[in-house]
């Protein structure tokens, strides 16, 4: 009967050590991973399914997003040029739990392609979703437009230009608005126009990149996932701080989906 018990004893000690190395080798992966890196594993899966952004049983088509996109790979120069055409009027602030958005006033449009959009809101993922040859970012901004339509059975179009946000110095546009965010999930909080100006975070773009995308079709990145959107990922890598960036991060967590198949999608430059 001993014996049975040291050999018991013997392997219930390897298998705690055994533990305790694999943690500690995880651990030393993360440490060593520097923020702009892309994981082997991305850190939104669980996260993502307890929010809402994965649904059982729901069917995809073959133009989800986001996508990571190989600039070895594009398609030429893109033809769809946008021009904003925004009165800078954001007017609310919320905190939906799974990210930071702000709303937008009536009254501000974007138009591509002879068509026309309305702004409706931007919002925030940590860490960024699109990739750009392999790399993620820490963050990620969408503002989102959509374009009117008085057939309500009729497929809602989109078109959301995608900023990417690596460290760096800090944000004047997020400064205006991050102490604003309310504490509490599911709840907002009204500004007046002018306190926060989208036009502080584009006045940032060098004036020869101002108007450089990447564009793509894709869909929302979202439930219902609805494959209805023209994507225009800024070129310009757009600067904030660490602690902006973990403000952000703290309020909605990881909440980016993972790169979807292109399935022979082209992307195009400007």
């Amino acid at each position: 009967m001993k014996s049975i018990f040291k050999i018991l004893s013997l392997i219930l000690i390897v298998v705690m050590v055994s533990c305790k190395e694999e943690t500690k080798k995880e651990d030393t992966t993360d440490a060593e991973t520097p923020a702009n890196e892309v994981k082997d594993s991305a850190p939104d899966a669980n996260t993502a399914q307890q929010q809402g952004y994965a649904l059982p049983g729901l069917k995809h088509g073959l133009s989800q997003s986001p996508i990571n996109i190989d600039t070895q790979s594009l398609a030429g120069e893109s033809q769809h040029k946008i021009t904003m055409n925004f009165k800078d009027e954001v007017n609310k602030v919320e905190n939906l739990g799974h990210t930071v958005q702000l709303d937008f006033k009536e009254g501000s449009t974007i138009s591509a392609d002879g068509e026309n959009f309305d702004f409706i809101q931007c919002h925030f993922h940590t860490p960024s979703e699109h990739l750009v040859d392999g790399m993620t970012y820490p963050m990620e901004m969408h503002i989102v437009n959509v374009m009117p339509n008085d057939d309500k059975d009729a497929q809602t179009e989109y078109l959301v230009v995608s900023t990417l946000f690596k460290e760096g110095k800090e944000n004047p546009f997020i400064a205006e608005f991050l102490s604003k965010i309310p504490k509490s999930e599911k709840t907002s909080e009204d500004v007046d126009a002018g306190e926060i100006k989208l036009g502080d975070l584009f006045s940032a773009v060098p004036e020869g990149m101002q108007g450089d995308y990447y564009y793509y079709k894709g869909s929302l990145t979202t439930p219902p996932f609805t494959e209805s959107v023209r994507w225009y990922v800024s070129k310009h890598v757009f600067e904030a701080s660490a602690a902006q960036i973990a403000a952000i991060n703290e309020v909605e967590g990881n909440n980016a989906r993972h790169v979807q198949a292109t399935y022979g999608r082209k992307v195009t430059s400007d």
